[in-house]
């Protein structure tokens, strides 16, 4: 059985040799490391003026800017953009604050964006481990949040995240957050237990979710909030089970994939819907829409389950959805027989550009 890998303590260990399962586990230690490091960040009153933010990042430095923006949207009227690019949009003006973020600093796209926002004259901040990103922050005396951690830049969410909201915090677009933090590394500790490498696939949500989606594309579905949640869920599957995965969002889907849940059949077969589900967080005429479209799905022949979030604050919700989808992505890697840890094809990617410069 394929599920026997997941309790072998032994088969683990040689199929994650990079430790990717440890790194999921530490994720909320990371938080609260990161989020008292974050406090250390000085930025000039000024900042507080800006009329919109710009996040520019790629990979999983911009994940945390696309939950940023989900989750201080619900509080506060300044807009927050996010760049996937080498270029910034041209209405970024002195009153929009331009945050770099890159775990490597020398992300290529992050540090064009970065460099094109430095003769504009607008506040600026960086989010680094180094590289290039944090030279030239500190040659335009550029405010710099630097941390290291040894291990993947998908792994490092903690320290992508907690200096962004520590930034609202003192800026003043949001309140309490320090509060929503302690409540979101709770949550995650707790089900950090639940979902452990030692919890037995009987007893673990996160490896029986795992083995539904083995040998099956993933479609992931999510609402309001939810949505950036399983974009992050995506991206997961896509680099530490190595397989093909894509998100959607509601109620956006009702006006156009529905239609086609049927065909091909053989897709249809194959295909499984994971729900991303919130209280909460989900609209109350979405979350009947939720309820459809499962109904839909199931005469669709298509399968489909529901993960949902924990918490109370939408920071702990949000947060216990990505340590679940990250520890699925961990163990569907384990089912498939491969290592989660490397990602070989963006490495061979980046090494081909550097010889097209």
């Amino acid at each position: 059985m394929k599920s026997a890998v997941l309790d072998d303590p032994e088969e683990r260990r040689r199929l994650d040799p990079g430790g990717m399962l440890a790194a999921v586990a530490g994720l909320p230690d990371q938080c609260r490391d990161a989020w008292t490091a974050a406090q250390s960040l000085d930025l000039p009153a000024s900042y507080s003026r800006i009329k919109r933010i710009m996040v520019a990042g790629m990979g999983g430095s911009a994940i945390a800017g696309d939950l940023w923006r989900v989750l201080l949207q619900r509080e506060c009227g300044v807009p927050v953009f996010n760049v996937r690019g080498y270029d910034l949009p041209p209405f970024v003006d002195r009153d929009t604050l331009v945050i770099a973020s890159s775990f490597s600093g020398d992300t290529e796209e992050t540090v064009s964006a970065f460099h094109q926002a430095l003769p504009i004259a607008c506040p600026k901040v960086a989010i680094t481990s180094g590289g290039r990103l944090l030279s030239t922050a500190r040659a335009n005396g550029v405010p710099a949040f630097t941390y290291k951690f040894a291990g993947e830049p998908r792994a490092a969410l903690g320290w992508s995240l907690m200096p962004l909201l520590a930034i609202s915090e003192r800026l003043g677009f949001t309140e309490g957050i320090e509060g929503d933090v302690d409540e979101a590394i709770s949550v995650l500790v707790g089900l950090r237990a639940e979902l452990s490498e030692d919890v037995s696939t009987a007893d673990n949500p996160a490896k029986q979710t795992a083995l539904a989606l083995c040998d099956r594309l993933a479609v992931i579905y999510g609402a309001g909030p939810l949505t950036e949640v399983a974009h992050r869920w995506k991206t997961q599957l896509n680099e530490s089970s190595k397989v093909w995965a894509f998100h959607e969002e509601l109620p956006e889907i009702h006006h156009n994939a529905i239609i086609g849940y049927g065909l091909p059949e053989a897709v249809a077969r194959a295909t499984t819907v994971a729900f991303l589900h919130s209280d909460d967080l989900v609209h109350l005429r979405v979350q009947l829409r939720y309820d459809f479209t499962r109904d839909l799905l199931a005469r669709s022949n298509v399968e489909s389950l529901t993960v949902k979030a924990r918490g109370v604050s939408a920071l702990a919700q949000v947060m216990s959805l990505i340590l679940f989808g990250d520890y699925v992505s961990g163990y569907l890697a384990l089912l498939y027989g491969v290592d989660p840890t490397p990602t070989a094809v963006i490495d061979e990617l980046k090494a081909w550009l550097a010889t097209q410069e």
